[in-house]
């Protein structure tokens, strides 16, 4: 199983994971609130890469900080862009200052067909699901059953659409063709809020059939 630790840092308390592969040591890392650099490093762990759900800012403000001090390479759906980042309206809303600059190293996006990526030992699932950001993308392990969702899915709700470029039908879709068919025991482990399953989601009823 996977070795899963969790921050949560940031204005709007978002969780970064740090995951270690127990047959290997070698380590990931899932999207960047702030502050998480500082942790990584009292956790005295190197992580090999950094996977982002979206490029939401308050998920990657320590994304430049973190490549500086490790060296690693990034993951994401798409390149690099402040208007995915929302710099600009956090700025102007006043919740950050700006966004240590990065650059995406492996963008995975390919059409939104589900397809895979390797990285320290592990073999991840992507699922496009756009909706709440357009590059929302869920890194799902299915030899763990373990799934980061970025703000696509949470314990009890889901992600934000009235963002900009956020669109309420297109997420519903997403989750319900993508994420719905996937076991129910699925482990999910979102952006905000405590872990969930699948089979807990889909029960409660709040995303439309």
């Amino acid at each position: 199983m996977l070795e899963i630790s969790a921050f949560c840092g940031g204005f709007c308390s978002t969780n970064g994971y740090l995951v270690r592969n127990p047959e290997n040591g070698q380590r990931i890392l899932v999207d960047a609130p702030l502050g998480i650099s500082e942790w990584v490093k009292s956790q005295g762990a190197k992580p090999d890469a950094l996977f982002l759900t979206h490029q939401h800012f308050d998920h990657v403000e320590d994304a430049g900080l973190l490549v500086k001090e490790f060296g690693f390479k990034v993951f994401a759906w798409s390149a690099v862009s402040g208007d995915l980042t929302l710099e600009k309206w956090a700025a102007e809303a006043g919740v950050i200052d700006k966004i240590e600059p990065f650059e995406v190293d492996h963008v995975l996006e390919n059409d939104g067909e589900a397809v895979t990526v390797e990285i320290a030992g592990l073999t991840l699932k992507l699922l496009h699901v756009p909706g709440h950001s357009p590059d929302s993308v869920c890194f799902y392990d299915t030899d763990s059953g373990v799934m980061f969702v970025g703000d696509v899915l949470m314990c009890g709700g889901y992600g934000r659409t009235d963002l900009p470029h956020g669109n309420a039908q297109d997420l519903f879709q997403g989750i319900r063709e993508k994420l719905w068919p996937l076991p129910d025991t699925t482990n999910v482990l979102s952006g905000h809020g405590p872990p969930t399953t699948i089979g807990a989601e889909k029960g409660n009823g709040l995303i439309p059939v």
